[in-house]
């Protein structure tokens, strides 16, 4: 502003958290700004670290939106509190489970990571519905909680194995490409791919037991609501269009 000034310019070291560095200068220049003369000022010119806590705090919300439309979709489709909230679980304990291991894989939560997790949790909930569903179909056709469980995981065990090894099939050889290009996507491709393992794990372990702790056989005599209904027809009516499509190919 046509006055004499001094330029001061701060580099972040490699492997330096840029938040951290942004903030401990910030707080170095409050604390000597008290000893400057009176017709001395500071101002921060340029600060690169605003993009980084824009670009999280947008993820943080695409987080919650993403969570708030997997609680509504899975309950419009399994249409339950218990039902929906086994695969629900399941998202916390992955992705907890995947921050865990971070240190193990010199990561730290940065866009990339975070970006991953956004969808990591669409994948997450994947193998917890497919044991959902399998004990409720079973607990439909009269067994209990616990026999209709055991059976549940004899049949779907090997496909729940398999969802897990076909997703992380698609991801991991992204985490072998050289160069920058690689090291930035290899944060992003193996949180998602940790995250889906954990899932399974968590699948194979805690929804079964869930499974038949919480779920309860269905009253025959309750009729589902409207919104219910039109969601049942839509799916008996796709069900029914796939199930021909898939017989004409096999044949």
């Amino acid at each position: 502003n046509g006055k004499p000034a001094a330029l001061v310019a701060l580099y972040q070291m490699p492997g330096a958290n840029a938040l951290e560095a942004a903030g401990g200068a910030k707080k170095v220049m409050e604390k000597i700004k008290e000893s400057f003369p009176p017709d001395l000022e500071y101002v921060v010119a340029l600060d690169t670290t605003l993009s980084i806590t824009e670009g999280i705090s947008e993820i943080k919300h695409t987080l919650v939106e993403a969570l708030v439309l997997v609680i509504v979709v899975v309950f419009l489709f399994l249409q339950g509190w218990r039902a929906t909230l086994i695969p629900l679980l399941a998202v916390p304990v992955s992705l907890v489970g995947t921050f865990m291991l971070f240190p193990m894989f010199g990561f730290s939560i940065n866009t990339l990571s975070l970006f991953g997790l956004v969808l990591a949790i669409g994948l997450v909930v994947d193998d917890a519905i497919v044991v959902v569903e399998a004990v409720e179909h079973h607990i439909e056709h009269g067994m209990t909680p616990k026999d209709a469980t055991l059976r549940a995981m004899e049949e779907v065990t090997g496909p729940v194995i398999a969802i897990a090894v076909i997703l992380a099939a698609v991801f991991v050889p992204t985490a072998f490409i050289p160069g920058i290009t690689g090291q930035l996507y290899r944060q992003f491709t193996v949180t998602i791919v940790v995250s889906v393992l954990l899932s399974t794990v968590v699948a194979l372990t805690l929804s079964p037991v869930m499974c038949s702790l919480i779920m309860k056989p269905k009253d025959p005599n309750k009729k589902p609501n409207v919104v219910f209904r039109r969601i049942n027809h839509w799916l008996a009516v796709g069900n029914h269009k796939y199930v021909k499509i898939i017989s004409r190919l096999v044949k």
